[in-house]
C-alpha cells in the first residue's frame, strides 16, 4: 500500500474534529466506516451509502470510488504516480468479510474505476484477480468507461523532471544503467561484458549507484484502505491506489493483495494498511491483525504487534495499519511516520480524524 503527505489542509483542520495522540477508541454501534488517512470526502461517501441501508460491500465501493474520482493526494485514481515509462496504472481490491469473496485488479491500464472493476471481478467471475490490459478489457466489456489515458499534465511533468534528473531515485538495486536511464543490467553482467571488450567504464557507473537512495516516503506512497461495518453487522474492506511513483513497469504492490492492504472477517473484524507495500506484503499484516483479534487480542495490541513484527526485520520501513473489531473498537499503529486515519460512526456528527504516533 502506497502513501503520501499526512498533513490536513487548514480547511479540514477547521471543520473536521481531530483526536491527537489517539491509539484506541470505542464506537457505540455500527454502522461504521474507517479509512486510512484524512480522506474525508471518501469516508462521507461511504457513510451516506451505509447509513442509507447499503451493504458493507456497496459502501466500500462508493467510498473508494469517491477517492478515485477526487484523485486523493494524487496517489489514488488516475492522474498520478507515473511509472518509469510515465504511465499511470491502477491497483484495487474489494473483500466481502461474510463470504470471504475477493475481487481485485492489478497494473490495470486505461480504466480509471479501479474499485468498481475489482467489484466486477468478485461479482461476475470465479477468479480473485485480473491484471494488466486483460483486466482493462474485462472492465470495459462489463460496462466501465474506457479506454482512457490515465496520465495527467501533473503526472507527465513529474515524470519529465525525473527523467531530467537521470531517472533517480528509482526502485532498482544491484544494477547499472547502460545509457543514462537504462536499459539496466546486473552489475556482474555489465562488468564481464566490459572486460571482454577491453573497456573500463564500469567503475564510474558503479560509483553512480551510491547516489541512489530509498524512494519510499510519505510523498510517493499512498493507498486508500477502507473498512465498513453495515447495519446488519457485516464487514467489507476495499482498497485503491495508483501505486508507487516511478515504479518499474509491471510492479504490483500490496494494494490488490487480500491480507496485505486489507482483510475482513465478519466474525472477527477488519484491517487496513498503507506504506511501503513491497515490504509490508511480505508479512500479510492485515491477515495477521485479524487472526490476532480472533485469538483474543484487542485491536490496539493486534495492530502494534503486527507493526513490530515487520520492524524487527526491516527497522527502516515506513508503514501503518488500522484495526477494527466486530464491536466497533478501532485503533492504529505505525512505524517511521505519524499516521492518521478517519472514522465515522452513528455517534459522531461528522468524520473524525485520529492521529497515531510511532
Amino acid at each position: 500500500m502506497e502513501t503520501k503527505h499526512i498533513f490536513i489542509t487548514a480547511i479540514l483542520l477547521s471543520s473536521i474534529p481531530l483526536v491527537l495522540g489517539h491509539s484506541v477508541q470505542k464506537s457505540d454501534k455500527y454502522p461504521l466506516v474507517v479509512s486510512t488517512w484524512p480522506f474525508i470526502d471518501a469516508v462521507r461517501a461511504a457513510w451516506r451509502a451505509v447509513d442509507g441501508g447499503s451493504s458493507a460491500v456497496e459502501a466500500v465501493v462508493e467510498g473508494c470510488s469517491a477517492c478515485e474520482e477526487l484523485m486523493c493526494d494524487g496517489t489514488v485514481g488516475p492522474g498520478g504516480s507515473p511509472d518509469e515509462n510515465g504511465e499511470t496504472t491502477i491497483d484495487a481490491m474489494v473483500m466481502d468479510g461474510s463470504t470471504m469473496e475477493v475481487g481485485a485488479v492489478a497494473a490495470m491500464r486505461y480504466v480509471k474505476d479501479g474499485i468498481r472493476a475489482a467489484n466486477l471481478v468478485m461479482r461476475h467471475t470465479k477468479h480473485t484477480m485480473l491484471v494488466g490490459e486483460k483486466a482493462s478489457e474485462f472492465a470495459i466489456s462489463m460496462g466501465l468507461p474506457g479506454p482512457t489515458n490515465l496520465s495527467s499534465p501533473e503526472s507527465v511533468e513529474k515524470w519529465s523532471k525525473w527523467k531530467t534528473n537521470g531517472c533517480l531515485p528509482n526502485f532498482r538495486k544491484n544494477v547499472v544503467p547502460q545509457n543514462g536511464c537504462g536499459p539496466y543490467h546486473p552489475k556482474d553482467f555489465l562488468l564481464t561484458a566490459e572486460l571482454e571488450e577491453g573497456t573500463c567504464s564500469g567503475g564510474d557507473m558503479l560509483g553512480s549507484l551510491s547516489s541512489i537512495s530509498s524512494h519510499v516516503d510519505v510523498k510517493n506512497h499512498d493507498t486508500i484502505s477502507m473498512a465498513v461495518i453495515d447495519q446488519m453487522g457485516k464487514i467489507a474492506v476495499g482498497t485503491s491506489t495508483n501505486g508507487a511513483t516511478f515504479k518499474i513497469p509491471g510492479r504490483v504492490g500490496d494494494g490488490p493483495i487480500a491480507g496485505s492492504s486489507a482483510y475482513a472477517d465478519t466474525e472477527v473484524g477488519a484491517c487496513g494498511a498503507t506504506g511501503d507495500g513491497d515490504i509490508m506484503m511480505r508479512f500479510l499484516p492485515c491477515y495477521q491483525v485479524v487472526e490476532s483479534m480472533r485469538l483474543g487480542m484487542e485491536p490496539e495490541l493486534a495492530a502494534k504487534d503486527t507493526i513490530s513484527r515487520i520492524a524487527r526485520k526491516y527497522p527502516d520501513f515506513v508503514g501503518a495499519i488500522f484495526a477494527v473489531n466486530k464491536e466497533g473498537v478501532h485503533a492504529g499503529a505505525c512505524h517511521g511516520w505519524t499516521f492518521q486515519y478517519s472514522v465515522r460512526t452513528s455517534a459522531m456528527k461528522d468524520v473524525e480524524v485520529f492521529t497515531v504516533f510511532p
